[in-house]
């Protein structure tokens, strides 16, 4: 994780990003501005980017680390930041918000995102292909994957009939990913209840609701809301109150979830990475396609599967890329 060495500076967090104190020796700058401190698979992700473009932090690069810690309204005063220290480019990470925040800062220096989502309908491209102005980057799109994480939950539990599909209404792929839900909850036999959060309170609502309703499991929609922000939350209460589901990638894994199928992530912010040493190395925003994931993992947490009184079926064991014992 981000070193945590924070000053107060414009109502959020400056990250001592490591190294930092060799970057008089930099000749490149880059602003990294994220909504909350990134997991170390991120910030490995970003340096291995880098390195592939031939970019290391105190030989021949400096970051400067902007973080908003979880409180999304610091973000335009970070990126304001950024953009007054003259960054050559702004890697905005973690969800829509970072990136929308340092676009609207700025419409001269690149912008780089990496999160999960729709960026053409989160208004910061104009097309994957052409994303236009100066910004592009890198992205997981998960509504196609929904159909395949209610088989797979299918498969653990085919007793189970009534099943939850979590969503945050204020993501821009949640009526997309609930009308995939739906068709696939019909072709499997399934009553879909979908539960709207929004929030950690309304999250330990949603379970007592799930109980209320009898339902026998659950999905979790592609949103930075589960993927980051209520992670560890969504698997304590998924053990507390003895109900499956299926995550969206390995970290929600690690965090204490079942299962999980989805792009490797690591690979998503190693993308954004290469596109910004590519930016340093003299190439435009508009010339960069938004990449789209390339590799997909399943992971499966067998303590977790004990502690829910699961056995995990041999198919499904075949099938994952990495077993938590």
């Amino acid at each position: 994780m981000i070193r945590r060495e924070f000053l107060t500076l414009l109502g959020g967090a400056v990250v001592a990003w490591p190294l930092a104190a060799r970057a008089q020796q930099a000749t490149q700058v880059v602003g990294l501005l994220t909504a909350i401190n990134l997991p170390d698979w991120a910030t490995n992700a970003i340096r291995a980017g880098l390195g592939e473009t031939g970019y290391a932090e105190g030989r021949n690069l400096a970051i400067i680390a902007r973080s908003a810690e979880g409180h999304f309204d610091r973000l335009p005063a970070l990126a304001a930041d950024l953009v007054n220290r003259n960054v050559a480019v702004i890697l905005a990470t973690s969800s829509p918000v970072p990136a929308r925040a340092a676009k609207a800062a700025t419409s001269t220096i690149p912008v780089v995102f990496a999160y999960g989502g729709d960026p053409v309908a989160d208004g910061l491209v104009d097309s994957l292909n052409r994303p236009g102005g100066n910004v592009t980057g890198a992205t997981f799109i998960g509504v196609a994957l929904i159909a395949k994480r209610m088989e797979m939950l299918h498969q653990l539990v085919p007793e189970v009939r009534d099943v939850a599909l979590l969503v945050n209404p204020r993501g821009t792929l949640a009526e997309q990913q609930i009308a995939e839900a739906r068709a696939a909850a019909q072709n499997l036999g399934q009553n879909l209840h979908v539960i709207n959060t929004t929030s950690e309170a309304e999250l330990d609502a949603a379970f007592v609701n799930m109980i209320q309703l009898k339902l026998g499991a659950f999905v979790v929609s592609t949103d930075p809301f589960f993927g980051f922000f209520a992670r560890d939350r969504l698997a304590t209460l998924s053990r507390r109150y003895k109900i499956p589901g299926v995550y969206n990638g390995s970290d929600e894994i690690v965090s204490g979830g079942l299962i999980s199928y989805g792009p490797t992530k690591a690979d998503t912010w190693r993308q954004a990475a290469i596109y910004v040493g590519r930016i340093l190395k003299g190439e435009k925003p508009p010339d960069l396609p938004v990449m789209q994931p390339a590799k997909f993992e399943m992971v499966i947490n067998l303590k977790t599967a004990r502690e829910l009184g699961l056995t995990i079926p041999p198919t499904l064991l075949g099938l994952a890329d990495e077993v938590i014992e």
